[in-house]
This record gives C-alpha cells, sequence and structure tokens, in this order.
C-alpha cells in the first residue's frame, strides 16, 4: 500500500514539472469548435472556387481554392480514405504543404525523410506531444500511399509563408479554429515575453486553408541575433553547428530536412520535444545530444532566427 502511494504522490508531482514543460502558446489545445455556418459560401481573391466553412473542414475533401498553382494532386492527398479514418494531407498541410502554426509545413521535404516519418508514426517509433492526430493517419495509409504523398510534397517549393517581426509586445489574441491563433477585435497588445506569437496575415484566409496566404511570427526582440549565433557558432559547447547536418545553408543536406523558413513554434516545438524525451524515432538520439544544454530562451532564438532565413 505504502508503494502504491508513493507512485502516486511521485506522479501527482511530475504533473507540474509536464505542464511546464510544454508551453501552452506553443502548445495550443484545440478549443471547442464553433458551428460553422453551412449556408455562408466563403469567396477569396484570385479564386473562382466558393465553399462553406462545413467544406472547407471536410477531412475528406478539404478546399482546392487554387488549381492552378499545384500539379495534379494524388487522391491520397486531396481525399486521404474515409473508409480507414485517414483524413486528407491537404486538410492540415494544405494543398501547398505550407501548413499551419499548429501543424507542419512539409512542401520540400525530402520524400524520403517523409516516407520515414509516416513509417514511424504508423509503428509507434515518432512519439510526439502533438503527434497524436498522424496515428490513425499513418495506420489507414499504403506504404505506396505514402510514397505517393511524399513525392507530391517533395516537388513543391515552401512558399514563403512567413513574415517576422522583432517585437516586445504582441496583439491580444485567442485560440480559434484550427487551434490557430487570431487577434482580439479591438483587443490590444500583450507583453510578448519568453514566447513566440503566430497571427495570421489575414484571418479568413487561414480560417479558410488559403495556401497563398501566411503568416507573421512575432518573436522576443534581439532573438534573431542571438539564434544566429547559436546556429552558426554552437554557442561554444552549448551545442553543434546545425549547418554540420542540415547543409550550408540549413536548406537539408540528403534526407536530412531543411530547417529555414518553416514556423518557428513548429521549430520549437521539436527542439523541446526532443530535448524533455517526448519525440522518439530512428534519427533522433542524434539531435539528442544537440538540444540537451539548450534552455528556452535559447530554442526560441533559434527557431526565431530560422524563419527569418527564408525558404
Amino acid at each position: 500500500m505504502k508503494a502504491l502511494i508513493s507512485i502516486a504522490v511521485l506522479s501527482f508531482l511530475a504533473l507540474p514539472l509536464q505542464a511546464a514543460e510544454l508551453p501552452e502558446w506553443a502548445y495550443p489545445v484545440n478549443p471547442t469548435p464553433k458551428p460553422p455556418d453551412a449556408a455562408k459560401p466563403i469567396q477569396l481573391p484570385g479564386s473562382t472556387k466558393s465553399y462553406t466553412q462545413a467544406q472547407i473542414d471536410d477531412g475528406f475533401n478539404p478546399p482546392d481554392w487554387y488549381t492552378q498553382d499545384h500539379p495534379p494532386m494524388p487522391d491520397v492527398v486531396a481525399h486521404g480514405r474515409k473508409e480507414a479514418n485517414a483524413r486528407a494531407c491537404a486538410l492540415c498541410h494544405l494543398t501547398s504543404g505550407g501548413g499551419h502554426p499548429e501543424s507542419a509545413g512539409i512542401s520540400g521535404l525530402p520524400a524520403g525523410y517523409i516516407v520515414r516519418q509516416m513509417n514511424e508514426f504508423k509503428s509507434g517509433a515518432r512519439k510526439g506531444a502533438r503527434a497524436v492526430a498522424m496515428f490513425p493517419i499513418a495506420k489507414g495509409l499504403s506504404e505506396e500511399e505514402f510514397k505517393t504523398a511524399a513525392e507530391y510534397f517533395a516537388s513543391m517549393k515552401y512558399p514563403v509563408w512567413y513574415k517576422v517581426v522583432e517585437t516586445d509586445t504582441v496583439p491580444k489574441s485567442y485560440l480559434g479554429n484550427g487551434a490557430m491563433r487570431f487577434p482580439v477585435e479591438h483587443g490590444g497588445t500583450e507583453p510578448l515575453g519568453d514566447r513566440i506569437i503566430e497571427l495570421p496575415q489575414n484571418d479568413l484566409s487561414a480560417e479558410s486553408r488559403d495556401p497563398r496566404t501566411g503568416f507573421v511570427a512575432h518573436v522576443p526582440t534581439g532573438s534573431i541575433k542571438k539564434g544566429e549565433a547559436i546556429v552558426t557558432s554552437g554557442a561554444g559547447s552549448k551545442t553543434v553547428q546545425c549547418a554540420i547536418c542540415h547543409g550550408p545553408e540549413l536548406k537539408g543536406l540528403g534526407e536530412v530536412p531543411p530547417i529555414v523558413g518553416r514556423s518557428p513554434m513548429y521549430i520549437y516545438r521539436q527542439l523541446n520535444d526532443i530535448k524533455i524525451g517526448t519525440r522518439t524515432g530512428t534519427w533522433t538520439p542524434l539531435m539528442k545530444q544537440v538540444v540537451d544544454k539548450l534552455d528556452d530562451a535559447d530554442m526560441i532564438a533559434i527557431a526565431a532566427y530560422l524563419v527569418s532565413k527564408g525558404p
């Protein structure tokens, strides 16, 4: 009995630590979605298409606003496999692969890297604090579908998706549809502090899964210069230069992915997940020694610098 009580107490005591390791700004929790206006058509500039919000949120038939912007989409990208509960890739990652802050930008990643990640989601080898959504998708698709989707997104050039602003304050925001942040109308500003806040360049475009309009990444003042010093020099013995594995311009090397220009929230999450041990996978041990000595401010700075470098 004493042993059981001790285990329970230790588990309870571990909860605040776990919460502290998962800052809310970087790990948004999807709020209860508001019922979409099923009858109201939505249109975007430059598109001849019209969708309701219910159609936009359809996991097996997400919108394709600009068909002319991409090659023909494989069925797995456009529709997924409904019978296997594997939602379409384009729902979260968009037709461009640009993604949203709560997901990942996957266009331009090496096809082999994408296939490996899908297999690791499927087998359970890759885990992570926000990886849960990928498990049923990976388990519902075949190896051939992995390759087809990977080749499509690998062929796409990653869009110029982020404007970067160093600042001490940021518009007050709330979590909306898709666990994205939106500015509070007439809400004023608040201190940014040690956070990265990504807000849409256009609210309607973001909610409508527009692959042409990206986000503004608000990062702490001075973080880009600090991040550059860490990335390029390794900050003494604290870490190693990112270029050793990710290439001289940090645009990838073989199956090692490019890391510039992508969501700084996503980059921070991956560094933090590896550091605290919640992201696993075949190559993760190689990164573990890279992040072990980094603190939160270091990881925020690295993410700020990488997004400032553009795709």
